[in-house]
C-alpha cells in the first residue's frame, strides 16, 4: 500500500505539488489563528465552597459549618481530595476531583450535596460555590491609585464601573477586589439616648430596614390613560433617613436621628492593598477554563482603555502588576526562536554533507511542511500552541528531515550510479527513483514507529505532569509522521524533478568533499577497530559502567525552576495582630524591597478581598515583585530579598514565582516546594510538634523558607451568657445573641440604592460604646421591663485564647511545615528531611506525617515512566524482531540504548547534575533516535549479505561506509538543532525543553560515535558461523508495504 503512495506521487506531480501548497497555506492560516498559552490546561477540576458566618469563631466554623460540608462531599463520585480552612467568620472547602473530570459535572455533584445540607447548617448560613476558575486561571492583576479621588470613591468605581466592564468581557470568570474603602450606610446607635426614649435595638433595626422600601398600589385608569401607583419612600438623603420614625414615646414621635446617627462610612476592612508602598486597590481577574489567555487579556485591556476616558483624570491604572500574557508571549517567543535557530543549524549541516543546493532544499522543505501539518492536526485534536507543543516540535526539528535525508541521499546515489552506466543500460528515471525510495522505505517506517513507541511512556503519566507533558509527546509524534508522509510523497517527486537531469548529474558525479573525506577516514579507522575489538569494546563498556554509577549519585527533581521575570512573596506575621498593624509591616517590607537593585515594582495584598477564594488571614500578605529585565540575576535578587525579610522581626516569609507558586498550591495545597503535613487532633500539640520539626530540619543545606503554618491561639473576647441573670431581667438567649450580633458586628439590615448601585445598611453601636473591651462591658442591653442594663451585668466577659484558623485535609486536622529548595535537588533534600524527622521527633498516638509537594509528583512520574519505558523497549524489540526475524540482531540494534545513556548521563553530570522528568523524557527521545541509526546499519549489512558479492568483513565495512553520511546527518541535525535550547535553557519557556535537549544532544554524540564502531564489531561477532566465516543468513522477509 505504501509503495503505491510513492508510485502515485511520482505519477501525479501536479496533485502532490498543489496539495503541498494547500497544506502550507492552511497551516499558516491555522497557526495564525490558533489559541496560544504558556502551558496546556493544568487546571485541576476543583470546586470551592465558600461560607460566610460573620463573627463565628474558627472552632465553631469548623464544627458547625466546615465539618458538615466536608462530610457531605467526601467520598462523592470522582473526589480525590478534600481540603478546608476554617477561620473567623469564614469557611473554605476545596473539593478536588480526579483529573479529566468535567468541571460542570463536578460542580453539579457538589451543588447536589449542598442541597442536602440545607437543614444541617446553622440558621442563616448558606454555602455558595466560587465562580468556575482556579488559581491557575488568574491572568491579570490591575492596580488602581489616585492622588485626589478618595479611596471610597475609587473603590465604588472599581465595584460598579470597572468590575462590570471586565466581567462583560467574554471568557472572564471572576473579578475579586481588595483594598480601598467599601461604602456603607451605617446606623450608629446611642444606647443612652435609646434608654431615654425607651427604644430597643430591635425597633431601631426594624426602622432601618425600611430605608430602601418603596411600594406599589396597582393602577388608576383615568382620561384614557393607565397610571401605575408607586409609594416612593426610598431616599439616599441622610437627613431624610434620620427623620424615619422608630416609635411613639408619650405621644411624641421618636425618629432615627433622635437615638442614632446615620452616616456614610467605610465598612470594617477585610484587607489592604498597596502598589509601590502606596495605598491602592488591586483587582484580580480570572478566566474561564479552556479560554485563550492572550485574547482575553487583549480584550480586557482594550475595554479598560476605552473605560479610562470616562474615569477621573487623576486615577492611574496599572495592568502590569501580574500579567500572565507577558510570560506566555516571552515563553512562546523564546521557544519559537529556538525552533528557527535550530532549523538554521539543520540547513547548514545538510549543505555541508550533501554539498548541493538542490539536495539540501529537497531535504529542508520537509521541515516547514511537517511543522505546518502538525499545527493543523493539533488544531483538529482541540489542542493549542503552548511551550509544550512547540517544545515537541522543537525537539523533533532535527528529526523531521531524517526521512527526507535518507530518501534523498539514496535516490541521489542511485541516480548517479545509473548515470554512470552506458546509455543503453540506463534504467528509466521513474524506475530508479521509485526503487531507491522503496529500498529504504521499510527501514524508515520501522524506525519512525520505533521512535513513536519510545514516546508511549509519556502517555502513561497521570495528574498534572501528564497534562503538562503529554502534548509534547503528541506534537513530537505527529511531527514525525508528517515528515514520513512528506518523505513518501513530495520528497521522491522533487528528487525526480530536480536531481534527474543529465546535465546536473554530470556536474555532481562525486560525493561532497566532506562526505568523501569522512568516508575515507572512517573506512580506515573502522578496519583498525575490527582488528582490535577489545580496544574499542572495553573502553565503551567501561564508560557505560561509569555512567551508571554517576546516575546513582545524581539528584532528582520534578520540573526545572521557571524563569518568570517576577516573584511572589508570602509574608506572615504573628496571629492575632490587627489588620492595621500588619498593613504597616507590609508597607515597611515593600519600602525595603524597592531599595533592592533589580526590583522594578511591588504590589501587596494583606488579608483578603470579598468573595475571594483564598483563605488569607489578617496576618498574611502576598507581595508581587516585578524585576528589571536583565539588570541582575534572579538568584542574586532572591538572596537579597530573603536577607531583607530576615531582618524584619516577627515575619515568616517564603519567596517563589507567580505561576510556580500556583502550581505548587495546586499540587500540595501550599505554595512551597516541600510540604510536611502533620495530622492530629489537638492544635496546640500539633503546633508544638511543628516547631520541633522545623528546628530539626532548619540546618539542612539547601533548605530555605522553613515555616510552620501559624495555627495558634489568638486573643478572643468571649461574652459568656449568665442564664440566671438573664432570666432575672427577662432576656432570652435568642435576644442575648441578637444583641451581641447587632451591637458589635455591624449587622446588615438592608440595602440602599443609588441608581443602579446598591450599598449595605448596617446597624451597630456608636463609637462611644464600641471598639474597646471596657465599652463592650458597658454596652446597654434591653430588658423585658423596658430598661437597659450593662452587658457585664448579665454575662461574664473574659479574654481567652482560641485558634485563628483550622486547616483540614480528608476530614483530618492538618498543620503544614513548608520549605523551599535552593541550589539543591528535592529528592536528596526530602530524604535528609525524613531522616532528621525520624531521628528527632516521636509522634504521639493518633498523629502521623505525610510528605507532599513537587517531589511527590516527581517520584510518582519517574516510577511510571520507568515501568512504561521497560514496556516500550520490549515493544521496540518486538518490532525489530518482526523485521529481522532474529533475536540476536534485534539485540545488537538495542545495544544503541546503553551507548546513548553514556552521553546523556555525562551531559547531565557536567550541567545540572539533577535528573528531572524532562531529563527522563530526553532519554526516551534519545532511545528512539539511536535505535533508528542501528536499523540503518544492520539493514544495510543484510542487503549486502543477501547479494553475497563480498566477505563478511568487507560487507560490514562497505555497508558502514554507505550509511555513514545519512547516520551522521540525522544524528547531527537532531543534536545540533537543539543547541539553541541548550544555550538558552534559562530563558522563559525553554526551562522544560532544555534538560531534554541536554540529554538528547549528549546522548547522540556518544551513541553515534560508538554506534558506527561498536555495532559493526558486535555484528561481525554474532554473524560468524562455523569455520568459513560466512554470513549467517537470517530468515528475513521483505516487508509488504
Amino acid at each position: 500500500m505504501l509503495n503505491r503512495i510513492v508510485e502515485f506521487s511520482l505519477k501525479n506531480r501536479l496533485f502532490v505539488l498543489l496539495g503541498s501548497v494547500l497544506l502550507i497555506v492552511v497551516g499558516i492560516y491555522t497557526a495564525d489563528n490558533m489559541d496560544i498559552d504558556v502551558f496546556p490546561d493544568l487546571t485541576a477540576p476543583t470546586v470551592v465552597v465558600m461560607t460566610d458566618a460573620e463573627g463565628m469563631a474558627a472552632e465553631e466554623i469548623e464544627r458547625l459549618v466546615t465539618f458538615p460540608i466536608e462530610t457531605a462531599v467526601n467520598g462523592a463520585t470522582g473526589v480525590r481530595r478534600v481540603r478546608s480552612s476554617s477561620l473567623m467568620g469564614s469557611s473554605f472547602v476545596w473539593v478536588e476531583f480526579d483529573w479529566g473530570t468535567d468541571i460542570f459535572k463536578a460542580r453539579q455533584i457538589v451543588s447536589e450535596k449542598m442541597v442536602s445540607l440545607a437543614n444541617a447548617l446553622p440558621e442563616g448560613i448558606t454555602p455558595i460555590l466560587a465562580p468556575q476558575s482556579s488559581v491557575m486561571g488568574e491572568i491579570l492583576f490591575i492596580g488602581l491609585q489616585s492622588d485626589t479621588t478618595s479611596m471610597m470613591e475609587l473603590r465604588t468605581l472599581a465595584d460598579w464601573v470597572i468590575k462590570p466592564a471586565i466581567l462583560a468581557t467574554g471568557g472572564v470568570s471572576q473579578v475579586t477586589i481588595i483594598g480601598g474603602d467599601y461604602k456603607q450606610y451605617q446606623i450608629l446607635a446611642d444606647p443612652v439616648k435609646m434608654m431615654r426614649y425607651g427604644i430597643t435595638l430591635e425597633e431601631l433595626e426594624a426602622a432601618g430596614a425600611t430605608f430602601s422600601a418603596n411600594s406599589t398600589g396597582g393602577v388608576v385608569r383615568e382620561y384614557g390613560n393607565e397610571y401605575s401607583l408607586r409609594g416612593m419612600a426610598r431616599t439616599t438623603d441622610l437627613e431624610e433617613l434620620g427623620n424615619t420614625l422608630v416609635a411613639m414615646c408619650n405621644g411624641q414621635p421618636v425618629k432615627v436621628a433622635d437615638v442614632a446617627e446615620v452616616v456614610i462610612a467605610p465598612a470594617v476592612k477585610m484587607g489592604y492593598a498597596s502598589h509601590n508602598a502606596k495605598p491602592a486597590i488591586i483587582m484580580s481577574v480570572s478566566k474561564q477554563p479552556n479560554i485563550n489567555t492572550l485574547n482575553v487579556t487583549e480584550n480586557i485591556e482594550r475595554r479598560l482603555k476605552d473605560l479610562r476616558k470616562s474615569l477621573p483624570a487623576d486615577i492611574s491604572m496599572d495592568t502590569k502588576i501580574f500579567r500572565q500574557a507577558d510570560f506566555i508571549e516571552a515563553s512562546v517567543g523564546n521557544v519559537g526562536n529556538a525552533l528557527i535557530e535550530g532549523a538554521i543549524f539543520v540547513v547548514a549541516i545538510l549543505f555541508i554533507f550533501l554539498g548541493s543546493v538542490r539536495t539540501t532544499v529537497i531535504s529542508v522543505i520537509a521541515m516547514p511542511i511537517s511543522l505546518l501539518g502538525t499545527v493543523i492536526v493539533l488544531k483538529l485534536l482541540g489542542m493549542n500552541i503552548n511551550t509544550m507543543t512547540l517544545g515537541g516540535m522543537c525537539i523533533a526539528i532535527g528529526s523531521l528531515v531524517d526521512d527526507a535525508i535518507i530518501d534523498v541521499e539514496n535516490v541521489y546515489k542511485r541516480l548517479r550510479q545509473n548515470y554512470k552506466l552506458p546509455v543503453a543500460e540506463r534504467r528509466p528515471v521513474f524506475k530508479v527513483v521509485f526503487d531507491a525510495s522503496v529500498e529504504i522505505r521499510a527501514s524508515i517506517i520501522h524506525a519512525t514507529f520505533i521512535i513513536a513507541v519510545a514516546f508511549v511512556p509519556l502517555f502513561f503519566l497521570s495528574g498534572m505532569e501528564g497534562r503538562m507533558l503529554r502534548p509534547l509527546g503528541v506534537a513530537y509524534i505527529i511531527s514525525l509522521f508528517m515528515s514520513l508522509l512528506v518523505a513518501m510523497t513530495l520528497t521522491p517527486l522533487l528528487c525526480k524533478l530536480l536531481l534527474s537531469k543529465d546535465s546536473y548529474l554530470a556536474k555532481k558525479e562525486k560525493d561532497s568533499w566532506v562526505t568523501s573525506r569522512l568516508s575515507a577516514y572512517y573506512t580506515k579507522y573502522l578496519s583498525w577497530a575490527m582488528e582490535h575489538k577489545k580496544m574499542v569494546l572495553i573502553p565503551s563498556f567501561l564508560l557505560l559502567a561509569i555512567a551508571l554509577i554517576l546516575m546513582t549519585t545524581m539528584g532528582q527533581d520534578f520540573l526545572p525552576e521557571f524563569n518568570e521575570g517576577s516573584l511572589t512573596i508570602s509574608a506572615v506575621t504573628k496571629p492575632g495582630i490587627s489588620l492595621d498593624e500588619n498593613n504597616k509591616i507590609g508597607n515597611l517590607i515593600e519600602t525595603e524591597l524597592l531599595k533592592i537593585p533589580g526590583v522594578s515594582t511591588t504590589a501587596r495584598r494583606t488579608g483578603r478581598g470579598e468573595l475571594d477564594e483564598h483563605s488569607q488571614m489578617t496576618n498574611s500578605a502576598e507581595i508581587d515583585v516585578n524585576l528589571v529585565p536583565g539588570e541582575r540575576k534572579q538568584e542574586a535578587i532572591v538572596e537579597d530579598i530573603r536577607h531583607v525579610l530576615s531582618e524584619i522581626p516577627g515575619v515568616v516569609s517564603s519567596v517563589g514565582q507567580p505561576l510556580e507558586h500556583r502550581i505548587e498550591h495546586m499540587l500540595s495545597g501550599t505554595s512551597a516546594d516541600i510540604a510536611i503535613k502533620l495530622f492530629g487532633s489537638d492544635l496546640s500539640e500539633m503546633y508544638g510538634l511543628g516547631n520541633r520539626i522545623k528546628e530539626s530540619i532548619e540546618g539542612i543545606e539547601g533548605l530555605v523558607d522553613v515555616n510552620v503554618e501559624q495555627q495558634i491561639e489568638t486573643p478572643q473576647l468571649q461574652i459568656r451568657a449568665n442564664r440566671d441573670k438573664l432570666a432575672r431581667y427577662g432576656i432570652t438567649i435568642g435576644q442575648f445573641n441578637d444583641f451581641v450580633e447587632s451591637a458589635f458586628s455591624s449587622k446588615k439590615i438592608g440595602e440602599l440604592f443609588e441608581e443602579q448601585r446598591s450599598f449595605d445598611i448596617v446597624l451597630r453601636l456608636n463609637d462611644d460604646n464600641w471598639g474597646s473591651i471596657d465599652k463592650v462591658r458597658g454596652a446597654l442591653i434591653d430588658t423585658e421591663f423596658g430598661s437597659k442594663v450593662p452587658l457585664e451585668e448579665v454575662a461574664d466577659i473574659v479574654s481567652v485564647g482560641g485558634p485563628n484558623t483550622v486547616s483540614r485535609e480528608n476530614v483530618e486536622r492538618k498543620l503544614v511545615i513548608s520549605a523551599n529548595a535552593a541550589g539543591r535537588d528535592q529528592k536528596s533534600l526530602v530524604s535528609e528531611i525524613r531522616q532528621a524527622v525520624e531521628e528527632n521527633i516521636m509522634l504521639p498516638e493518633g498523629y502521623f506525617i505525610e510528605y507532599g509537594g513537587q517531589f511527590e509528583n516527581a517520584q510518582s512520574a519517574a516510577r511510571t515512566l520507568m515501568v512504561a519505558m521497560v514496556l516500550a523497549i520490549l515493544v521496540i524489540f518486538m518490532l525489530l524482531y518482526s523485521e529481522f526475524k532474529n533475536g540476536a540482531l534485534s539485540a545488537i540494534i538495542l545495544l544503541n540504548l546503553p551507548l546513548a545513556i553514556i552521553g546523556g548521563v555525562f551531559a547531565i553530570f557536567f550541567t545540572s547534575r539533577v535528573i528531572s522528568i524532562p531529563s527522563i523524557i530526553g532519554f526516551i527521545t534519545l532511545f528512539g533516535i539511536a535505535t533508528r541509526n542501528g536499523i540503518l546499519l544492520v539493514s544495510r549489512y543484510h542487503k549486502l549479505g543477501e547479494e553475497g558479492n563480498s566477505s563478511l568483513r568487507k560487507s560490514i565495512i562497505n555497508g558502514s561506509a554507505d550509511r555513514l553520511a545519512p547516520i551522521l546527518m540525522t544524528a547531527l541535525t537532531a543534536a545540533l538543532a537543539l543547541i539553541p535550547l541548550v544555550i538558552n535553557g534559562d530563558k522563559s519557556g525553554n526551562e522544560i525543553q532544555s534538560p531534554m535537549a541536554v540529554v538528547v544532544m549528549g546522548g547522540l554524540l556518544t551513541s553515534t560515535l560508538l554506534n558506527i564502531y561498536v555495532v559493526p564489531i558486535i555484528y561481525e561477532w554474532f554473524s560468524k558461523s562455523g569455520r568459513d566465516g560466512k554470513v549467517v543468513q537470517c530468515k528475513t522477509e521483505k516487508l509488504r508495504i
